[in-house]
């Protein structure tokens, strides 16, 4: 039976009532009614799941362990349009949460952080059809992220990439990459 996505997140947050706040005015999701004392759950703006992100107030909300630290290393939370990554961008940067912005090839990319310093990514996936072209040997798999260009090149509001079609993998590492 094997996995097919990871559908939630919960995490430890030193003071909940401020980490709800930046998810929900930064990141736009929703505080869901019910819960319990010491929790919240959230949704993200266009999802049906029962939720998204769960916070939890931490029994021991002290700083956070140094960078690099064995644990999470971040979260990744999914835009439909490039138009919703731009506004991502500018959200972030007005909540001074922005740390990054990368163009992986497959994926264009935010990297941030919540009030904790717990990191996340918000990133559009390109669609399947470009996959192969944006990942010809020789691309650099991290270089910089220019919004404005991705639009000119795939649309302001071209959804994201669903990745249904496992085959693309194959198309662009060749056959047997998945028994390595």
């Amino acid at each position: 039976m094997p996995i097919s996505g990871l559908n939630h997140a919960v995490l430890f947050v030193s003071d909940l009532e401020r980490s709800v706040a930046f998810y929900r005015e930064v990141m736009g999701f929703r505080r869901l009614p019910g819960g319990f004392a010491g929790a919240a759950f959230l949704q993200a703006p266009d999802s049906a799941n029962d939720h998204d992100l769960g916070l939890f107030q931490s029994p021991r909300p002290g700083p956070r362990g140094p960078k690099g630290q064995v644990g999470l290393y971040h979260l990744a939370w999914e835009v439909r349009t490039l138009s919703d990554l731009a506004e991502m961008h500018t959200r972030l940067a007005t909540a001074d949460a922005l740390t990054g912005a990368s163009n992986h090839g497959s994926t264009k990319a935010l990297y941030a952080h919540d009030p904790d310093g717990i990191e996340f990514e918000v990133c559009w996936l390109v669609p399947d059809n470009f996959v192969a072209d944006e990942l010809k040997p020789g691309t650099p798999p991290t270089r910089p992220l220019n919004i404005p260009a991705e639009i000119e090149r795939y649309g302001a509001d071209t959804p994201t990439g669903t990745r249904t079609d496992q085959r693309l993998w194959e198309q662009v590492f060749g056959p047997g990459w998945a028994k390595q």
